[in-house]
């Protein structure tokens, strides 16, 4: 499965990369043959449940031996993808973060339903961002349906995807234990695109900002149960992202590889060796950073294969799935822009990839929480402390 991914990244992205990058919300129409591709491999089970879709835990029953299952997959997948190009990966079809977040928590009847909707997330509000328990979009129970009030921006593939999945809160002075999930689909009277943003980077995928106004939405959209349980707090709500950002890990160790690949070609080229049989501080100071990088990107790579796994083997990996994000949004960020300044005018100009890739990193170290909030989310694990405690 990774073999193909990395092929179809070779074949299929890389060729339309910089097209696409320069065209900025212009639909890649090349991607609906891959995504039907894909679609194909899931229902035939050759793609191992592979892609957003196949992030839920496993449900079987745990007979205490180790699997590697379909989050270990996934991520293999997505980096391989990511070395093609991170936009035109999260411009696929059915592979949105929305999807992810129905396999997460959505219901075995609701996973029926929304299997072949084409989902984009919506969280973040203007005045909410990394504080994602502060979300003020309302939906208030009438009958059998929610009414939704509230504005999202920032919503990867909001104009293109079939439905969203938006955060609402059910009752504000119940905090975060009453924020909901609900599908709503494409068309829903009250549901209105209001613009596209431009952007640094990964400029393939559409980013939009999202009005409700009284959108009325089934109940039985609600994501997982509707009950409001204060033990639980955020809970619910947050298993998504202890499945999410092992995903975006991936796209980061992706985009850095080819980073990587590419700098490590071209400084040969330029007569540089790299030799791994000496100390690094017996090489030239670009064999010295690469070396450097190389074992920054193999740590990234590991804590997410370390999240992936514990996943797929039903262990709690709130704080793995942090660190495998903190540690890969910054990594992908750091060796892409040094990666631009080993190679000079070659990797600054539009010659090469090697500028875009460094645009592409950033947002990898932002979306699914923040670099800092990460770390934040780490400390209260390693020191015991709530979120009260820890701010």
């Amino acid at each position: 499965m990774r073999d193909q991914a990395h092929q179809v990244a070779m074949n299929m992205l890389r060729p339309i990369s910089r097209k696409y990058d320069r065209a900025e919300h212009e639909y890649p129409q090349e991607l609906d043959l891959l995504a039907a591709m894909i679609d194909g491999l899931s229902e035939s089970g050759a793609s191992s449940g592979a892609g957003a879709s196949g992030v839920r835990r496993d449900d079987r029953e745990d007979d205490g031996s180790a699997r590697n299952g379909t989050n270990l997959a996934s991520v293999m997948g997505i980096a391989e993808m990511c070395w093609g190009d991170v936009g035109l990966l999260l411009s696929l079809p059915r592979q949105g973060l929305g999807n992810s977040a129905i396999a997460s928590v959505a219901t075995r009847d609701q996973q029926e339903r929304f299997g072949d909707v084409w989902a984009s997330m919506a969280i973040t509000e203007p005045n909410t961002g990394s504080d994602s328990a502060s979300i003020r979009t309302t939906a208030v129970l009438d009958g059998d349906v929610y009414v939704l009030n509230g504005e999202k921006i920032f919503v990867t593939s909001g104009e293109r995807s079939d439905a969203v999945v938006v955060w609402a809160t059910l009752d504000k002075e119940k905090g975060r234990a009453a924020i909901k999930s609900f599908v709503v689909p494409k068309g829903t009277p009250g549901m209105s695109v209001e613009r596209l943003e431009h952007k640094l980077g990964i400029r393939a995928s559409d980013t939009a900002t999202i009005r409700f106004e009284d959108c009325r939405v089934p109940a039985a959209n609600l994501l997982g149960s509707p009950e409001v349980d204060t033990g639980q707090g955020f809970a619910g709500a947050m298993a998504t992202f202890d499945n999410t950002r092992p995903l975006v890990a991936a796209m980061a160790v992706g985009c850095a590889q080819a980073a990587l690949d590419l700098t490590r070609d071209l400084l040969t080229r330029a007569g540089v060796e790299i030799d791994y049989d000496r100390p690094a501080v017996a090489q030239s100071a670009a064999a010295a950073k690469f070396l450097q990088m190389e074992a920054d990107w193999e740590a990234a790579r590991l804590l997410m294969l370390q999240a992936a796994w514990m996943a797929d083997n039903r262990k709690a990996n709130v704080m793995e799935a942090s660190m495998a994000k903190a540690k890969a949004g910054r990594m992908a960020s750091d060796v892409t822009l040094s990666c631009v300044e080993l190679c000079g005018s070659v990797g600054y100009s539009e010659a090469e990839l090697l500028e875009k890739w460094a645009r592409d990193s950033k947002i990898l170290d932002i979306f699914e929480g923040t670099q800092q909030i990460q770390q934040l989310i780490v400390a209260r694990r390693v020191l015991g402390l709530s979120s009260a405690e820890l701010r």
